[in-house]
């Protein structure tokens, strides 16, 4: 007798031989979740939205105790939630939202119809209060100008993320104070900030240790109120390593000079801490000839690692010449040529790593004139170094019209040890 799926079988002795009796009374099969281990149960539910999620914990008492396991809450993304208002957030905060949280993501309501506040002084400090782990936080679409400082996110945070957001003037000031101040103590404070300016400067560092703010990357993505006095604050930051600014349309010239890295009366004044330093314009036309990366121009003490993009490409490569402490240079979503790109590297002797991203590379006309490529055998070697097999065969099947086997030739020569990655790029083709 052949056993039917779903039912549960008992072993008998008939007559001398073994059969199974199926008795489907007596065992009833009941699949479900019950049945699960309780890890397995949390692994499954991680698959699922906030949303979802916060659903999921009306099922039972014991889905609903599942739910808040601090284990699902380490990576909160609030972005896709339509709908989200201050209510809902307290809501997560206050049954939810715990010591797992270790990043954030959030949609303000800049470009929402109701508009308002979405973040408020009190939340922020809750969050802090009960989140003593969270350490990235994602703001997109928010408006930040009710808030008077940074000083009032949780200090616990070490990667600050804002994507089409609003900011206040003095937002990245950590000398100003935490708690709500009246106006007429405000007053006082704005008719003696020229005569505290000074001070303010020397205690800069002292300051930036005291607040407790622990940021050490800044992404600023379409921030169009992001100002050179908002770039000038950000010199008092103790930890700031990296800083990543695009289409960012307010920041100038003299505003990155002024907050470079450089030899001062009291030792290295500036952004001296920051490693990695991006720039790039993409997303405006029409923009003007100042651009903000001639400011690398007077030379960059300690900055290791460029990315310059869109038009921010041309004129950071005029200047890059003067970042003694360059050794990985990126460029990504703009057009070249190979006379430009071997210009602009002569000089950067140390560079260590040059990557090209989504370069669009103008055909070539004529072979550049580089010093040194005379010698066919060392010529040979530095091929085989830079290109590896790929531009072994390449040379097999020369194409003129191609200039990335070129592009690699004369750069080997130049830079004979760095390294080229080339992502996404493509050749541009003439309409002849």
């Amino acid at each position: 007798m052949r056993a039917q799926p779903g039912c549960v079988g008992k072993f008998v002795r008939v007559r001398g031989f073994s059969s199974f009796v199926y008795k489907m009374d007596e065992f009833k099969v009941i699949c479900n979740l019950d049945y699960f281990p309780e890890n397995i149960l949390i692994d499954v539910l991680s698959y699922l939205s906030v949303r979802e999620l916060v659903r999921a914990g009306r099922v039972c008492k014991r889905w609903k105790r599942l739910v808040k396991d601090q284990r699902l809450w380490r990576l909160v993304d609030l972005t896709a939630w339509k709908g989200m208002t201050s209510r809902i957030l307290w809501v997560l905060l206050r049954q939810y939202l715990g010591c797992g949280l270790r990043c954030l993501r959030l949609r303000g309501l800049l470009l929402s119809a109701r508009g308002g506040t979405f973040l408020s002084e009190s939340w922020l400090k809750a969050l802090a209060t009960k989140c003593p782990r969270l350490s990235k936080l994602y703001l997109l679409h928010a408006d930040l100008r009710g808030l008077s400082s940074c000083q009032l996110l949780p200090p616990s945070l070490q990667v600050l993320e804002l994507r089409g957001c609003e900011l206040p003037r003095g937002f990245f000031d950590q000398t100003l104070p935490t708690s709500p101040t009246s106006p007429q103590e405000r007053a006082e404070a704005a008719s003696s900030a020229g005569a505290q300016q000074q001070e303010r400067n020397q205690k800069g560092k002292a300051l930036s240790s005291s607040s407790g703010i622990l940021i050490s990357r800044l992404v600023l993505n379409n921030v169009p109120s992001f100002t050179d006095q908002h770039l000038q604050s950000l010199t008092s930051w103790e930890r700031l390593s990296r800083l990543e600014l695009r289409d960012t349309f307010r920041v100038t010239a003299n505003g990155l000079r002024n907050s470079a890295a450089k030899n001062g009366i009291c030792g290295v004044e500036g952004l001296s801490r920051l490693k990695f330093l991006e720039i790039g314009i993409t997303g405006r036309q029409g923009y003007q000839l100042q651009m903000a990366s001639l400011g690398l121009g007077a030379g960059w003490l300690g900055l290791e690692e460029l990315s310059l993009g869109g038009k921010e490409v041309g004129p950071g490569l005029l200047c890059a010449s003067r970042l003694k402490d360059l050794k990985h240079l990126c460029l990504w979503a703009c057009t070249l040529s190979e006379m430009q790109i071997v210009r602009s590297c002569r000089m950067l002797r140390g560079l260590r790593q040059l990557e090209f991203l989504d370069v669009i590379f103008q055909p070539r006309q004529c072979p550049p004139v580089v010093e040194g490529e005379g010698d066919g055998e060392e010529e040979q070697n530095n091929e085989e170094a830079a290109g590896g097999d790929g531009s072994n065969d390449e040379n097999k099947t020369p194409d003129t019209n191609d200039p990335i086997p070129s592009l690699r030739r004369s750069l080997a020569v130049l830079l004979p040890s760095c390294t080229l990655i080339f992502t996404n790029c493509s050749v541009q083709i003439n309409a002849d």
